[in-house]
Order: C-alpha cells, then structure tokens, then sequence
C-alpha cells in the first residue's frame, strides 16, 4: 500500500519533531515546515496527501497559508487540520470558513489526531478527491474542471500517459512502480512552476495517465519540458543494466522475452482554438486521440 504524505506546518521544534517521529512510525512520509512561506513552496513541490497546520506562524499565520492553498487550482483540494493553541469558537470559525477540514488544540492528544488525519484522507478517497498514489486531484476535481473549462477560452488540456509503465511494472514491481508516479507527479509540478502560470490545474487520472490545464500560449512549452525531464530523470529507476542497453527484457514471453523500451511520455494538447467540444467526454477523448498519435 501506498504511504501517504504529510507536512507538518509547525514553529516549535519539539511539537514539529515529535509529531514527526509519531507519524513516521505510523507509516506516514512526513516533510515539516517552520514557516508559512516554506508551507507554500513544499506544498507546490510535493503535493502532501494532508497538511497539519500551526496558526501561529513567525512569518505568515496559518489562517493566510490556508486562505493561498485553497484559492490555487493546484492545492484547493488538499486536506487541511489546524493546530492552535486557541480555544476561541470566532478563531474555529475563521479557519472553517477558509476551507479547513478540521481543527483541534493544543495541548492535544495524539491518537485523536492520528484519527483525524486518517478519517480526512480517507474522506478526500471517498469522495474521488485525491489519487492515494500522488496525492493529486483526480476524479470528480477532473470533472469539476473539465466542466468550468467547456464555457471558458485560452485554455489548452494536456493528455499525458506513460509509455511501457506497465511492462516496468511487471519486471520491478508494484511497489517501484507506485515510485514512478509519485515521481511523475513532482515532476510535472516542477515543471508547471517553472513554465506555466499559478493557475494552471495538474490531474491525475488513474493508472499512468495524468492531465495538465495550461493556457494555450503556454502548453506547448510545458509539454516539451515535461517529456524532456521525464526522459532524463526516471532513469534511476531502472538498474545499471536495463539504463545501458536501453530496453527491460520481460519475463513472461519464453525464455528469451520481449523486449520493452525505456519509459517515456506521450502526450496529446487539445484546446478551443484547435477542436470543438459538445461535453467533457469530448475534451478528454480527443485529448486521448493526440495523444496515442504520439506514441
């Protein structure tokens, strides 16, 4: 099973430090942040299945740390718990009303937030919020875009999928292969920071097909970028042997096997300017379309 990721947005040492150690244990990857603004960037590098959050913060307060999660297309979906050591219904109220998940104070008892960390995500699962395996938008926020998308112009929808994952699934393994698409997904984030603008949407479809919203004069250049990084950087994922020869040999097709190039990325850009769409089903089978052209 997947683990899942948690930052932990805290400025004192001792409570960041020792909810670290606790979740670690409980099979959680666990980043930390000091400070409001280090929240942001790592929340936009590695996008955390949850975020416990401190109010009181030495740079920015949480309350604005939730308000700038929750009003980007990238991170509105991401569960957030506060952790204060307010008692005051107005400041419950406060972070409620921003679009927190849930809030609880210090002095706290730790396997009451356990609890709540586990119920938030596994809500965020029920309810198609997030991919377990990259802790991306997936289902029903695909939906939700792709439906604000249809009665709006300059945007351009990027199908992105995985050349031969499943076959270097079948040779490393389930769990390597969950690796690659949580790889994946920092990657395309890496990359629509650095190329695309603070509203472009990043999905995760299932399986190895992901979705990037972008402008339509930017998608370009993002699909560029992201098949050339990916090119480069899942090359560790393989062994010494399989790098050099520039293929994985199959196990299952006789004793010589099949042979199966490196991974790589296909993707296929559909926008307004380019095709006509009657409903969403449209945007992502013709998406789908483009892209098998590149294959």
């Amino acid at each position: 099973m997947s683990k899942f990721h948690l930052l932990i947005v805290e400025d004192d040492f001792d409570i960041s430090n020792m909810l670290k150690i606790y979740f670690s244990g409980q099979n959680y990857v666990v980043d930390t942040a000091p400070r409001g603004s280090d929240a942001l960037v790592k929340t936009h590098k590695h996008m955390p299945h949850l975020i416990v959050l401190d109010i009181m913060l030495p740079d920015i307060d949480g309350y604005e740390v939730c308000r700038r999660l929750r009003s980007s297309t990238r991170t509105s979906h991401i569960p957030i718990i506060f952790l204060t050591q307010k008692d005051e219904r107005s400041d419950k109220l406060q972070g409620l009303e921003l679009g927190a998940d849930d809030y609880i104070t210090k002095p706290f008892d730790i396997e009451e937030l356990n609890l709540r960390v586990k119920n938030a995500i596994a809500r965020a699962e029920r309810e198609s919020l997030t991919d377990p395996r990259s802790g991306l938008p997936s289902a029903r926020l695909i939906e939700e875009q792709l439906r604000h998308l249809i009665r709006e112009e300059g945007w351009a929808l990027m199908d992105i999928r995985i050349n031969n994952f499943e076959p270097f699934k079948e040779v490393y393994g389930f769990v390597t292969g969950d690796d690659v698409l949580r790889f994946s997904a920092m990657l395309l984030n890496e990359v629509v920071d650095e190329f695309g603008t603070p509203n472009d949407f990043i999905g995760h479809a299932g399986g190895d097909n992901f979705i990037i919203i972008s402008t339509q004069e930017n998608v370009r250049l993002v699909g560029e970028k992201v098949k050339e990084r990916f090119a480069e950087k899942v090359l560790p994922h393989y062994n010494f042997m399989d790098r050099e020869q520039g293929y994985i040999t199959s196990a299952d097709e006789g004793k010589e096997g099949k042979r199966y190039p490196l991974m790589t990325l296909a993707v296929g850009i559909v926008s307004p300017a380019t095709h006509q769409f009657a409903d969403i089903r449209e945007i992502t089978e013709l998406a789908a379309q483009e892209r098998r052209k590149n294959q």
